[in-house]
């Protein structure tokens, strides 16, 4: 395992959780999909928003867990149950920046995910790592894409996964993601003043995970 940290932080369908799972199996470090946390949350909103008065008293029953299967690769368990397979479905995607801006939401995970990185060794990928979470991370990358890239991106992504949708929808909610995302109260998505912008747009993944890998031999060389 690698004694660093890396944050990798961008708008939504940058490449990140793609490129951040590459880079830790160079590196040999541990991957943490803070967005699938963020989906997991939403997914148990959804299905018991009728049950709880608040997302105080949501936060209060649940309880949020990491495995690793050696196939299936990262897993998320809310309760006992593994959602991890319903994470990417439309209505979750249309929520969870409603949830994830959410005060209680947030404080929660990030404390998780500050505790799952405590020891180093873990990439992290989302849309607040290197400012709140990890903002003390030996790497820092922001990762950046056009929108129609990315639509284009997330609707091969979608049709992998059996899920209906259209390339022009996609871009308007990708556009309308990133003003919530930009602009919300808690955390926002904004570049860290030490991270390192890539443009990921026409690029590889290849040599987006090789530039990354650089940045960290770097660091971890000094």
């Amino acid at each position: 395992m690698t004694a660093i940290n890396i944050a990798l932080d961008g708008p939504a369908a940058a490449g990140k959780s793609t490129i951040a799972k590459r880079v830790a199996a160079a590196l040999s470090m541990i991957y943490v999909d803070t967005g699938a946390m963020y989906r997991a949350i939403t997914y148990y909103y959804l299905n018991h928003q009728d049950t709880f008065t608040d997302f105080k008293s949501l936060i209060e029953h649940i309880n949020l867990q990491l495995t690793y299967d050696e196939t299936k690769g990262q897993r998320v368990i809310v309760n006992d149950e593994d959602v991890t397979d319903f994470l990417r479905s439309n209505e979750v995607t249309d929520h969870v920046s409603y949830v994830a801006s959410q005060g209680e939401v947030r404080t929660y995970l990030v404390e998780t995910q500050q505790q799952l990185a405590k020891n180093k060794g873990i990439v992290m990928d989302g849309r607040d790592i290197g400012t709140t979470v990890l903002p003390d991370a030996e790497v820092k990358v922001y990762m950046v894409a056009s929108v129609e890239e990315r639509a284009a991106r997330r609707l091969k992504d979608n049709q992998e996964r059996g899920i209906t949708s259209s390339l022009e929808q996609l871009k308007a909610d990708i556009a309308e993601r990133d003003a919530y995302d930009m602009n919300r109260e808690i955390s926002p998505l904004v570049k860290a003043q030490d991270a390192i912008e890539i443009d990921t747009t026409g690029m590889t993944i290849e040599s987006v995970t090789q530039k990354i890998i650089e940045l960290a031999h770097k660091v971890l060389s000094n």
